[in-house]
């Protein structure tokens, strides 16, 4: 596998740990979008897409985020321990999408990523910088 391409869109908030999202175009065949790259306490890292975790209400049957503590649907009170845990014991709250399977490859992903991430940065900082497009028509779809 390739990483042929690697689109950076940056995030305004300076405050916020989240620096950009990005895209990532393997063997020039398949795109995966919406990786974040975040601030952490050792540095830039890499997050691949996720998903909310949600379950059905017991009283009728309506589907609501693990947070939630009321039932979108009928109102009913939802149970506080509806959430699974991780080894950790913190609640599982995101699924992930998409996810290397190996650390070898989460290694090349985050290192790729991070490198185009500060290429943008980079980039950004010249008074002509347009940011890069992340819309579907921007890709060479037939």
């Amino acid at each position: 596998m390739e990483i042929t391409e690697v689109r950076v869109k940056l995030v305004a908030n300076k405050d916020d740990r989240l620096k950009g999202f990005c895209s990532m175009t393997l063997d020039n065949d398949f795109v995966v979008r919406d990786i974040k790259v975040i601030e952490g306490t050792n540095g830039l890292f890499v997050a691949m897409p996720s998903r909310k975790m949600s379950d059905h209400c017991t009283h009728c049957g309506g589907k609501n985020h693990l947070r939630s503590k009321y039932c979108n649907n009928c109102g009913g009170k939802l149970s506080e321990e509806r959430a699974k845990q991780d080894a950790q014991g913190r609640m599982k709250l995101h699924a992930d999408i998409a996810h290397p399977i190996n650390a070898e490859c989460r290694r090349r992903i985050q290192s790729t990523i991070v490198a185009a991430f500060e290429e943008e940065m980079e980039r950004s900082k010249s008074p002509d910088y347009k940011p890069v497009s992340m819309d579907i028509e921007d890709y060479d779809v037939p």
